[in-house]
């Protein structure tokens, strides 16, 4: 297979797109986010990268606090204008009619449409050029109960996520695998059928 050599560039694909919710107890704001993703399991840390500019970018680090929310594609035009459209000039939770909900740990306000929200603690600020990066420790996790099972399991599958390409949004498609399965010891016929 030939390849062209470019010069480096943001090309990671596919990442979540996420709206993550920030205040300062006067103002709530949302804000979409691209370049977010998990940083550390123990402790639970996730990062977002924000541009200084942006609205958002001041409430959070003012707060110390903010909530990524984790949409449903059938949120995506919300998730879209809220991505488009700053804080400073319009309410979003009002204009997209998205519920605010009190978090468990944090003092902003999550959105309750979102099947998931991890509620974060910025632990440190770094700054990297054109975004500045909020590492921060995932304080809380509220989950959907639609989405849990009668075990109390996850079942991340049926929250229907979404997926942000360099400028398009996809739902996620059929499962193909599942962690391990590569490796995984095949059950014989015969354990097969003593169940």
């Amino acid at each position: 297979m030939a390849k062209q050599h470019w010069k480096g560039g943001a090309l990671l694909a596919p990442v979540p797109a996420v709206m993550v919710s920030c205040g300062n107890g006067d103002i709530d704001n949302i804000i979409t986010i691209g370049w977010t993703g998990i940083c550390s399991t123990h402790p639970p840390k996730l990062y977002i990268s924000v541009r200084p500019e942006r609205f958002s970018y001041s409430l959070i680090k003012e707060s110390g606090e903010f909530c990524v929310n984790i949409p449903s594609s059938e949120m995506v035009r919300a998730l879209d204008w809220c991505g488009v459209r700053s804080g400073k000039d319009c309410d979003k939770f009002k204009e997209m009619k998205l519920t605010k909900e009190d978090s468990f740990a944090v003092s902003c306000k999550s959105i309750a449409e979102c099947p998931m929200t991890l509620e974060c603690r910025v632990d440190k600020i770094i700054p990297l050029g054109s975004h500045d990066m909020f590492i921060a420790d995932i304080v809380a996790v509220a989950v959907d109960e639609e989405i849990i099972d009668d075990k109390g399991r996850l079942m991340l599958e049926k929250a229907d996520m979404l997926a942000y390409l360099h400028g398009d949004y996809f739902t996620l498609g059929k499962k193909i695998g599942d962690f391990g399965f590569s490796v995984r010891k095949k059950k014989t016929v015969a354990k097969r059928r003593r169940k």
